[in-house]
Order: C-alpha cells, then structure tokens, then sequence
C-alpha cells in the first residue's frame, strides 16, 4: 500500500478522525473495543505484535522521521493518513505529540486464558486507579518476566492513554486481563497453584524474613493495592500471605510503582534460582 503524500492532509471534520477522537473517552473505548496508542514505539510493538490496528495517523514530518515503520504498516494493508500537527494536537493526549497515533483492537483477554498453562508470575491489581502507576507496573511485570496482569475491581481502565504510554509497549507483550473481580481472580490464581501474595507495608513480615524468601521461588501472584490506602484488610484477606517491602532508611514508604517492582524482581530472581 502506498503512503499518502504531504498534500494528502485529512481534514480535522473527517469521519475517521473523529472516530479516533472519541477513543479518548472510556465508554468509546468500551462500545468500539478500540483504543489509541500513541507515539513510535506504542506503535511499533502493535504492530510487530500482531495487535489488529485500523488506522494510523502521521504528521508529514513523522512520516520522514518514522519512515520504515509507516511503510511497514502500509505494507500491512492498514490504511495510514497524513495529518497536520495541529490535527495531531487535537488528538494526541500528549503535549508534544510524536507525531504518530494508531486506532488498535482491544487486546485483553478471559481471566481464565492466563492459567493455561498455568503462569509461575502474575501481577494483581486491585483498585489501583492511577493510570501512570498502573502502566508502569504493567511495564514492570513485563520486564520481570510475568506472565500475566489482572487489572481487578476499580483499577483503571488498561487502554486509559496515559496508561498505554507509561507501559512502553508492554501491553502487547503479555496477557492482560481488564475488568476482573477480584475474588474470582484470586480464587481461579489460586486454583491454578499460585500463592497469592498481598504487598502490604502493614504486613508483621517483610521480604527479608527467612520463610518467605523460602518460598519465594515458588509461583505466586502478588497483589498491589491503592496507591493512597493500599490494601483494605477485607482485600489483604483474601491473599494467602501478606508481606512488606523493608524500608531501611528514614522514607516513609515506597509507591505502588516502586513496591512492585522490588516485589516482582524478587520473585522472579528466586524463580530462577530454582530452574
């Protein structure tokens, strides 16, 4: 497929565009299954991925700096519109956009799709409303070597664009489960032979106590909470075991990002001790 040249410009009242502005808004997102990912590298693992995108639209001096990604996806039959950066402005979330912004299919998936095979990592969040921390975590998990993570109860909508900008491309690359309860995804985790792992810095036991770098190696699902509250004991007691993360200096508290990733690393390390 050839790319439309500079003179091409699709015009800011185009029936396509204000599809695609409509994707800003959760209930859009919902009805249509679609939502936006913006900036090269959103859409250069959407694309490498396989994620199915409809459309993409590219400022003319984007299209030169990005050129063989926007040929690859021409290549790939999806149709590619040149549009100004003043059109970019009015789409993109961001406020200096790249320049590139692609209409893609949800890519969730069933709760039970991530037990089969059974995962040995998997992140559990649950009314984690930030999109930023969860996106972040999302890019964590993925980087630690889970296998999944559940966005559970009143957690933020995964396609929120700032969610899928702070994920780096992650969401693509594993299992993502949207809109679970989190009962059911604790008792089908459990089910399927994970220990459920509450982090919670009102835990009696931290990360450094003998018995739980015991069975850290084992398969486990760590469940993160609010960023303001954290965990509610109703939900920490749900989980099999509630643990810390130390702190040995004088800070208060770590975030939710930061917590998730000293939780997830050490269990994905003690997993590959074991192997």
């Amino acid at each position: 497929m050839t790319v439309p040249a500079d003179h091409g410009y699709l015009g800011i009242h185009s029936p396509r565009l204000k599809a695609a502005r409509r994707l800003t808004k959760r209930a859009f997102r919902q009805r249509e299954r679609a939502f936006l990912a913006e900036g090269p590298q959103a859409v250069a693992e959407a694309h490498r991925c396989g994620a199915r995108i409809t459309d993409l639209f590219v400022t003319g001096p984007a299209r030169t700096r990005y050129h063989d990604l926007v040929t690859a996806v021409a290549d790939a039959g999806i149709p590619v519109h040149i549009i100004s950066g003043e059109v970019m402005g009015e789409l993109a979330q961001t406020v200096t956009p790249q320049g590139l912004l692609a209409v893609c299919g949800f890519v969730d998936v069933p709760l039970a799709a991530v037990t089969e095979p059974a995962p040995s990592l998997v992140a559990l969040l649950a009314n984690v409303r930030d999109p930023g921390n969860a996106g972040t975590v999302l890019r964590t998990a993925d980087a630690a070597g889970a296998r999944a993570v559940v966005f559970a109860d009143a957690s933020v909508d995964p396609y929120n664009g700032k969610c899928v900008r702070a994920s780096a491309g992650s969401l693509f690359h594993l299992p993502v489960v949207a809109g679970a309860r989190l009962k059911e995804a604790v008792v089908t985790l459990r089910d399927a032979g994970l220990r459920i792992v509450a982090a919670d810095g009102r835990a009696g036991r931290g990360l450094d106590d003998p018995d739980v770098r015991a069975w850290l190696g084992e398969p486990t699902a760590w469940m993160f909470g609010n960023e303001a509250w954290g965990l509610p004991p109703e939900l920490a007691a749900l989980a099999d075991e509630s643990v810390a993360v130390p702190i040995y200096g004088r800070a208060e508290s770590l975030n939710l990002a930061a917590a998730a990733a000293v939780c997830l690393y050490a269990s994905a390390r003690a997993q590959r001790v074991r192997q």
